[in-house]
């Protein structure tokens, strides 16, 4: 082929060249410049929703764990329990809480005012007619990053996760209503104010305490609201034998649970990732990535050393104590996901997964029955994963104790003294007899497996004639 042959195809290829570089260089030029005003807008409000649903989605985790850990005679009532106390959370937060969380907090908490809404420009804009769209969408944008509505869906499926920390603990002998209006208590004012000393800029906040996505905020509240509720409440009949010796309660169904803590895994992406709070740029982007993968670490590293462990300190490989180790190392890393040094979260999750299973022999030795074992996680690992910022996220050890002791003390004398009142109004326990034949058939009247033949439990049955005996 002559020279002439070649300038064609030559002259293609330069073209060609060019309008590549010039797409290269338009789009690096917008990757390099600030994301539009409204796109930022749309992009914050949009992750708000999907990580909110995501969170959302961990009651459904929390209902397969507890259910696969109680007895078959308990399960409907638990399945009952977790869909009852998301929607106490959420019209609860509604009326209340969020306002008390959030809006004019001072030091110690908001506006006791009822409801909470789109502000008035957001409406002006779904009311507004095609030609004064743009200038409504205008005033919206520039009035905030992300719409009203958004905030308020991701932070009440936060409540509604610590409420569930309550039900795993309490189940098979609390009382179907009587745990119902803890739970409204608990996420319309107890939940609230914790938020609002932190995460609504209160006192706590003011001296600078750390709490990413609510290690303490969130799950050391539903632990402390558990443990005052273990204290009143009591053990399941036959629990703690008369000798002394722990009766082992295996999970009914290990399949159940361990898929709950997979969607509780799942869900913790949402739980963490949308704890950013903004998907505007690319320092929010790398920030969440970041999180994401700590989160995955902390939680792997939680299963290993809870498996590591388990056998000295339980006797066994306990596959409940694998599967809290998860759960406590994804707790552990929750005050502190946005750690840059990935090797930390390791370390993180690793030491959550052994003050897990440590807590469970404590629990255990100190005869208070948590039939999930979601104070150790929550709770206990909540504690740890608090101090952790300390190491690698620039806590100050100080303000992190304060936070931890402060919040321990409100949370658990205002549970204790609204468990306590609930007793002495409705009773806190369900009777004896409801309890040896199961919650699903004395409160429901239903049993979640019908065509299984249940066998009397021969420890039960000693436990109940020694009742009958003493009386």
């Amino acid at each position: 082929m002559g020279k002439a042959e070649l300038g064609g195809p030559r002259r293609a290829t330069s073209l060609v060249m060019a309008a590549i570089a010039l797409a290269i260089g338009i789009f690096a030029a917008r990757a390099n410049a600030a994301v539009a005003a409204e796109t930022g807008f749309v992009l914050n409000t949009f992750s708000f929703l999907i990580w909110g649903a995501l969170v959302m989605w961990m009651c459904a985790g929390f209902t397969m764990l507890e259910a696969g850990s109680v007895r078959t005679k308990n399960a409907s009532v638990i399945c009952l329990k977790n869909i009852g106390l998301y929607s106490i959370a959420g019209l609860a937060y509604y009326l209340i809480g969020y306002n008390l969380m959030y809006v004019d907090v001072g030091s110690l908490l908001g506006t006791i005012t009822p409801f909470y809404g789109s502000t008035p420009d957001e409406i002006a804009l779904l009311n507004a007619d095609e030609a004064a769209a743009a200038d409504a969408a205008a005033k919206v944008v520039e009035a905030g990053s992300y719409a009203t509505m958004s905030d308020w869906f991701f932070q009440m499926v936060f409540v509604a996760t610590a409420a569930s920390i309550v039900s795993g603990t309490l189940a098979e002998r609390v009382r179907l209503w009587s745990f119902f209006a803890f739970v409204l208590v608990l996420t319309a004012v107890i939940y609230p104010i914790v938020g609002a000393w932190t995460w609504g800029g209160g006192w706590l906040k003011q001296m600078g305490f750390k709490d990413f996505a609510g290690s303490t905020i969130v799950h050391s509240t539903g632990g402390w609201a558990a443990l005052a509720g273990v204290l009143v409440v009591g053990a399941r009949l036959g629990k703690f034998r008369r000798d002394g010796t722990v009766k082992t309660t295996p999970p009914s169904n290990v399949p159940a649970v361990t898929l709950g803590v997979f969607i509780l895994w799942l869900g913790w992406f949402g739980f963490n990732g949308g704890s950013q709070l903004a998907l505007a740029g690319a320092l929010d982007a790398v920030a969440m990535s970041n999180v994401l993968v700590n989160t995955n670490l902390a939680a792997g590293a939680g299963v290993m050393a809870a498996m590591s462990v388990s056998r000295p300190l339980l006797g066994r490989v306990d596959l409940l104590a694998v599967l809290n180790g998860a759960i406590a190392g994804l707790v552990s890393i929750t005050a502190g996901p946005d750690v840059v040094d990935h090797y930390w979260a390791i370390v993180i999750g690793a030491v959550g997964g052994v003050v897990c299973t440590a807590g469970i022999k404590a629990m255990e030795t100190l005869k208070l029955d948590d039939v999930v074992g979601a104070i150790p996680a929550h709770l206990f690992a909540g504690v740890w994963g608090t101090l952790a910022v300390c190491i690698a996220s620039g806590g100050d050890i100080f303000t992190q104790l304060v936070g931890v002791l402060a919040v321990g003390a409100f949370v658990f004398s205002a549970s204790w003294l609204v468990w306590k009142a609930i007793d002495m109004m409705f009773g806190a326990r369900i009777s004896h007899t409801a309890e040896e034949m199961g919650q699903d058939v004395s409160e429901l009247g239903i049993e979640a497996y019908p065509e299984f033949v249940v066998v009397p439990d021969q420890d039960d049955i000693d436990e109940l004639r020694a009742l009958d005996e003493e009386r």
